[in-house]
């Protein structure tokens, strides 16, 4: 039986999923209730700075975005570790999506924002109700519930490959399939 996906869940694409949005992906879900489910791929860097789309001291702050997802990607969200942002949804322990944007610019700014409790995204990927249930019981995607909270720390370029086999079991087996078997 599938793990229930909530605010917070993690979602680990399949080794082989062939849709290139997603190949080896890592996704946190921000919002998932009867309108459908809104999500984060935390493991895309794009080619822009956040100083490309928002007026922020370069001296102070400046760092890559992260491709979000396909939907909407002339679209700027964020998740973060500021509990005090003006109305920031809580997704889990010590993890929050978007909140006044203003407000998060001028800490930015005056220097009150850590790289390590922020990241930034253009676009979001999203599923209609029911979708992602289907696709997580065609084992499309592996559901994670425990690994939120350390999401801002761990290196995204090895994100895949470190939340499998923390996982351990037939994850961690999967952890190790290489991106092309047919150059094994």
């Amino acid at each position: 039986m599938a793990k229930a996906i909530k605010n917070g869940s993690i979602l680990i694409s399949e080794p082989f999923l062939g849709d290139p949005n997603f190949e080896r992906s890592v996704i946190v879900i921000c919002q998932h209730d009867k309108e459908g489910t809104v999500g984060l791929v935390l493991n895309r860097v794009s080619n822009l700075q956040l100083s490309d789309v928002v007026e922020v001291n370069g001296d102070v702050f400046d760092m890559a975005l992260a491709v979000g997802g396909p939907m909407q990607p002339n679209t700027l969200h964020y998740i973060h570790r500021l509990p005090h942002l003006t109305d920031a949804q809580p997704i889990a322990s010590d993890l929050y999506w978007g909140g006044d944007f203003e407000e998060l610019t001028r800490w930015l700014n005056q220097g009150l924002v850590k790289e390590d409790e922020i990241r930034f995204f253009v676009g979001y990927s999203g599923w209609s109700p029911g979708q992602l249930e289907e696709e997580v019981q065609k084992n499309v995607w592996f559901v994670n519930n425990n690994a939120a909270n350390k999401l801002l720390t761990l290196n995204i370029d090895s994100l895949w490959r470190d939340i499998l086999k923390e996982m351990g079991g037939k994850y961690k087996m999967y952890s190790n399939y290489p991106a092309d078997p047919s150059l094994n």
